[in-house]
């Protein structure tokens, strides 16, 4: 668990007791492309920090998927439903690529959450730079025309424009597919007559 253990550090250091703890509770599983961590409708049980590999977060609209997020190396992923609320998932995280992960039951990541105040602390610092990212996400969607969001996505998450389907990323920025390909064309084309 190397990268998830070295992202959670950077985020707010932990102790190796700390360290410890959280690795008595995680087991290892691998999963391959477009295999769903989380499903609407139901209580899965567990979260998972991704170690390699990355991930998708979506809803269902009409029977659409909506993306909403991804996470990569480092992250962790969870029904906040069942986190917070004890309710079903009303989210889908699938993969998108092969990933390896460990699985954490919600019950015991909620108990080292209560009762360590460095995961505690971690906690508290991930859902606040995840509430900043949908706050400016949802901002840009007001403000910018598609060619903006496009490239405040890019300079936030080149790794994921790299990676990612990039219907999945049109998805997220609200806009359309085709939009999304000719203004990443025009993107590459500028970056090339730079290069030069």
């Amino acid at each position: 668990m190397q990268n998830v253990i070295a992202c959670m550090c950077g985020r707010s250091p932990l102790s190796d007791a700390t360290i410890r703890q959280l690795m008595a509770c995680v087991s290892r599983r691998d999963f391959g492309k477009r295999q769903l961590l989380v499903r609407e409708g139901v209580k899965g049980g567990f979260a998972y920090f991704i170690e390699r590999g990355m991930t998708r977060s979506f809803w269902l609209v009409d029977g659409v998927e909506v993306t909403t997020s991804f996470s990569l190396e480092g992250s962790i992923v969870f029904s906040m439903d069942e986190m917070y609320y004890d309710r079903v998932s009303e989210e889908f995280v699938e993969t998108i690529e092969p990933t390896e992960a460990y699985a954490i039951a919600v019950s015991d990541l909620r108990h080292l959450m209560d009762t360590n105040i460095e995961l505690s602390r971690w906690a508290r610092i991930i859902h606040q730079d995840e509430y900043r990212r949908i706050h400016r996400s949802h901002k840009e969607r007001l403000t910018l025309p598609a060619r903006g969001r496009y490239e405040a996505f890019r300079r936030q998450f080149p790794e994921v424009c790299r990676r990612a389907n990039l219907g999945f990323i049109a998805s997220d920025l609200g806009i359309t597919l085709p939009t999304l390909s000719r203004l990443r064309g025009k993107a590459q084309d500028v970056n090339l007559s730079q290069d030069k």
